[in-house]
């Protein structure tokens, strides 16, 4: 199952289309998909209370359980999210240091997020409303990078578009949507 994760609060705007497009590509591959919204979600950010360096488990009960069990039994992984001030918005950035669990894990019990202990492919589709600059999305780039090493994820694709904040915005771009659709074919076939 290729797992995609909406992390934007926004519904419908233009990460949730790229997302959309990506996943309806690896489902033309043959691939099972699960789109999990991330705005629907109560998900708190970790409080570094050190509880899962005593037991490898969260302190916290909400619905970062879900992503516990999904983020063992995904085959792949596709984020989308926007860029809010260099950096990606606070439900995901929450799901992302929620999983200082899994790092434990790793480094502290020896377990990996992976059943299989190989790394699963990862990708990672975002939007700017700025105007294009090279280093507009290496801040997210790097804590997406980390977040999947920590998951047991290689970083295996990106797609990047500049200059859409108006929700829709990304329909008009000539190649946004093929482009979406082509990752999600890929990540596929890569399994």
């Amino acid at each position: 199952m290729i797992l995609g994760i909406m992390g934007s609060p926004r519904r419908g705007g233009n990460s949730e289309i790229l997302l959309d497009q990506a996943l309806a590509g690896a489902r033309s591959a043959g691939a099972d998909t699960e789109k999990i919204v991330l705005s629907l979600l109560n998900i708190q950010g970790c409080t570094h209370c050190n509880g899962c360096w005593e037991t490898g488990e969260c302190t916290i009960k909400d619905d970062m359980e879900l992503f516990y069990r999904k983020f063992r039994e995904m085959e792949a992984i596709i984020v989308a999210a926007p860029v809010y001030f260099l950096g990606p918005p606070a439900q995901l950035k929450a799901v992302i240091d929620r999983c200082e669990t899994f790092w434990v894990l790793k480094t502290r019990f020896n377990i990996g997020a992976s059943p299989t202990g190989k790394k699963r492919p990862g990708a990672f589709i975002s939007v700017a409303g700025a105007p294009g600059k090279p280093d507009t999305f290496d801040p997210s780039r790097r804590i997406i990078r980390a977040f999947f090493s920590t998951i047991d994820v290689a970083y295996t694709a990106e797609l990047f578009f500049t200059e859409v904040e108006e929700p829709g915005k990304i329909r008009a771009h000539p190649t946004a949507l093929a482009e979406a659709y082509t990752l999600g074919v890929k990540l596929a076939r890569s399994l």
